[in-house]
C-alpha cells in the first residue's frame, strides 16, 4: 500500500488538558456524554491529561509528527482537548477558524497554536469565521465536518453546530461540495458532530448509515462514498455509541494507521477490522476518561495537512 494520502496527514496538534471535565455547556445536545457528576474533579484532570500524554507518545512511537500544547485551564476550557472543532488545515498552506456554539469552547481558540503552524509549515492565510458567532451562526470544524480531501466533499450532519449557511462559506473558499443530511442518535436527537458517526480513509469509509434519516439521502452518500474507490463499512448503532466512527487515518512511517479508542476497536467486528487492515495497521489509544466528555480519538486530533518548512 502507498504511504503517501492526502487523506491521512502525518502531523497532528494535541491539547494536554490540565482542567479537563464533561463540560455541562454541551451536554444538551451531546448524547454521548457522560452525565454522572459525581466524579473527583482533580482525578478526572490528572486522569485525562495523562491519556494525552500516552496517546501522544503512541502516535510519535507510529511515526506521526505530534506537536502537543498544554491548557492549564487559566480560561476555563474543559473541552480544550478537541482541538478539531476550532481549527482545519488545509493543502496549499491554508488554515481555518471556526464559530464555536458553546461561550465557553470560543475560549478554546491560541494564537499560539496558529503561530507554531506559520512557524513550522508552509502557511499563506488565515481564514477566520469565528465573527459568525455574533449572528447565531455555527460550524464546528472537522467535528461538524467530515472532508474527503480527494474527492472535494464536506459530509455534514445538520445540528445546531452545523449551520448551513456556514458550511456554504467554507465549501465556497475551499473548494469543497457541501453534501448535508438529517441525523438521529439512538434517542432520536440529530447527531452532535458528524464525526462521531463518519470517518473517511484513503481507501474506506466508516459510516453509521442507520443513523442518516432520509432513506434516498442515505443512498446517495453511500454511493458518492463508492464513487471515490472506497469500501464502505457499515456501523451500527452500537458500534457508534462505542465511537467507532470517531477514527481518524493518519500517515506513519511504515504506512497508514487508524487511529481510534480501545472501546472503539473492541466494538469492530474481526470483518470490518480485516477490511481496514488492507489498507491501515489499527492504532487503539486508551481514553476512557476523554470519551466522558463525549468525544474521543478523532476529537482529540487536529491533523495538519501543511508542507513542512
Amino acid at each position: 500500500m502507498s504511504t503517501i494520502s492526502i487523506q491521512a496527514p502525518s502531523a497532528v496538534v494535541v491539547i494536554r488538558p490540565h482542567c479537563f471535565h464533561p463540560n455541562p455547556e454541551t451536554a444538551a445536545d451531546n448524547t454521548f456524554q457522560a452525565t454522572d457528576r459525581k466524579q473527583n474533579t482533580a482525578a478526572l484532570a490528572a486522569a485525562a491529561r495523562n491519556e494525552v500524554s500516552d496517546a501522544a507518545a503512541a502516535l510519535e512511537r507510529a511515526g506521526v509528527r505530534t506537536h502537543v500544547f498544554d491548557d492549564h485551564g487559566e480560561n476555563q476550557t474543559p473541552d480544550s482537548v478537541f482541538p478539531n472543532n476550532w481549527f482545519s488545515t488545509h493543502a496549499g498552506g491554508h488554515i481555518a477558524l471556526y464559530p464555536m456554539h458553546c461561550a465557553n469552547r470560543r475560549r478554546e481558540r491560541r494564537t499560539d497554536v496558529v503561530e507554531m503552524l506559520k512557524a513550522q509549515y508552509r502557511v499563506q492565510d488565515v481564514i477566520d469565521y469565528s465573527g459568525l458567532e455574533y449572528d447565531g451562526v455555527f460550524l464546528e470544524g472537522t467535528g461538524a465536518m467530515v472532508l474527503d480531501h480527494v474527492a472535494r466533499v464536506a459530509y455534514t450532519g445538520r445540528s445546531r453546530r452545523a449551520d448551513p449557511a456556514a458550511l456554504e462559506r467554507f465549501c465556497t473558499h475551499f473548494n469543497f461540495e457541501p453534501m448535508c443530511f438529517d441525523t438521529a442518535d439512538h434517542s432520536g436527537r440529530a447527531v452532535y458532530h458528524t464525526n462521531v458517526m463518519m470517518s473517511i480513509g484513503t481507501e474506506f469509509a466508516l459510516v453509521g448509515l442507520d443513523l442518516i434519516t432520509n432513506g434516498a439521502r442515505r443512498a446517495e452518500v453511500e454511493q458518492r462514498l463508492h464513487e471515490s474507490g472506497r469500501a464502505v463499512i457499515a456501523l451500527d448503532h452500537k458500534q457508534i455509541d462505542n465511537f467507532a466512527g470517531n477514527a481518524l487515518e493518519l500517515t506513519g512511517n511504515n504506512g497508514r494507521v487508524l487511529a481510534l479508542s480501545e472501546r472503539a476497536a473492541e466494538s469492530l467486528t474481526q470483518q470490518q477490522r480485516t477490511q481496514i487492515e488492507r489498507s491501515a495497521r489499527l492504532l487503539p489509544l486508551r481514553v476512557p476518561t476523554i470519551e466522558m466528555a463525549g468525544g474521543s480519538v478523532r476529537c482529540m486530533l487536529a491533523g495538519i495537512h501543511l508542507a513542512r518548512r
